[in-house]
């Protein structure tokens, strides 16, 4: 009777886990951000991406554009993760796809302004700063530690011809994915949708029914290879939540010791955080006990790992190079929390 009762709880919570992810991100973000994803993969030639992205780039370019360039996304670990898997497949090195992996949801700027807003000026503040170094950090290390498995085929590239049109619906997309997720009132729906029927417009004169066609593909692609795994995923993360009530995480991350930002930073990956709702979520952990220390290091880790974003990466890059850079999140993010936590203490 009792194992029924807690199946039926833990079933409840992953469908309105999955329920709330449906309704608030999929058409909103995801979508946009598969159809992006799907442009980068076959509207733009490989060399354009590897100008900025490739493994043979100067690093100072290539990281500082990986690093910053989420900053206006208001992207979520598993959104994000179309824009990577197009940028990866594309033919980018380990280290900035990772580095853009890690810092795109971490670093946008709604976020940063929230958390700054909600957690206080120092917070948000450590987290901006602790974010875009960690990136680079996390880029250069899965670099070396891969850098003899960097020779892979991007996908055939087109060529440069009509790049500023390309580039012109690539800032559409771009708009779109970002005004979307900001949109409330009905004259900024009325925009989003303006932007959205601009794109198809300019995208049905610009391009051939050939490069239509690919743009489609890719996209679904995309999304046939994500998608499963990313709502099996949300599932899962909803049921973890529930297994882990936020009292019980309260009472192992108070203070600011080794421990407490490990199981900050653990449980922080575990979980899926949605575009800032992370901030409420470890505003409410404070104001039980927990420490600052944990709470940016909860900060650094939640939003840039959770239990489907791993799934996916994992098929995406292969297990071994995902293990390494989940590992260098949560071990980051540990010991950022802890220099934090010392800092103000």
């Amino acid at each position: 009777m009792f194992l029924n009762a807690m199946l039926d709880i833990l079933l409840t919570a992953g469908i309105d886990a999955l329920r709330e992810y449906l309704a608030l991100h999929v058409l909103l973000c995801l979508v946009p951000a598969f159809f992006l994803a799907g442009a980068i993969a076959s509207l733009f030639s490989k060399e354009s991406v590897l100008k900025y992205f490739g493994a043979d780039s100067p690093k100072y370019i290539t990281y500082s554009v990986a690093a910053v360039s989420g900053i206006m996304l208001a992207v979520c670990s598993c959104t994000v993760l179309p824009l990577f898997a197009g940028i990866y497949k594309r033919g980018a090195g380990i280290g900035p796809a990772t580095t853009f992996l890690y810092s795109a949801p971490a670093i946008n700027l709604l976020a940063i302004v929230y958390t700054a807003k909600i957690l206080g000026f120092d917070i948000g503040t450590a987290r901006a700063v602790a974010a875009i170094g960690l990136s680079i950090v996390i880029g250069l290390t899965m670099s070396i530690v891969f850098q003899n498995h960097e020779n892979r085929p991007g996908f055939k590239s087109n060529t440069d011809k009509g790049h500023i049109r390309t580039t012109i619906i690539f800032i559409l997309l771009l708009a779109i994915l970002v005004f979307a997720g900001l949109a409330t009132t009905t004259f900024e729906k009325a925009v989003v949708l303006l932007l959205v029927l601009i794109t198809i417009a300019l995208s049905w004169r610009w391009y051939t029914s050939e490069e239509l066609k690919s743009w489609m593909e890719e996209t679904w692609f995309l999304a046939k290879q994500i998608t499963p795994l990313l709502f099996a995923g949300v599932f899962l993360a909803g049921v973890i939540v529930e297994l882990l009530p936020g009292e019980f995480v309260a009472t192992l991350v108070g203070g600011n010791s080794i421990s407490a930002n490990l199981i900050s930073s653990v449980s922080g990956s575990l979980m899926y955080f949605s575009t800032l709702t992370e901030v409420p979520i470890i505003s409410a952990l404070t104001k039980l006990g927990m420490g600052k220390g944990p709470a940016l290091t909860m900060l650094l880790a939640g939003p840039a790992l959770s239990l489907p974003n791993m799934i996916v990466i994992s098929r995406i890059m292969g297990a071994k190079k995902a293990g390494v850079y989940i590992i260098l999140v949560i071990f980051a993010a540990t010991i950022s929390g802890i220099i934090f936590g010392n800092m103000v203490a």
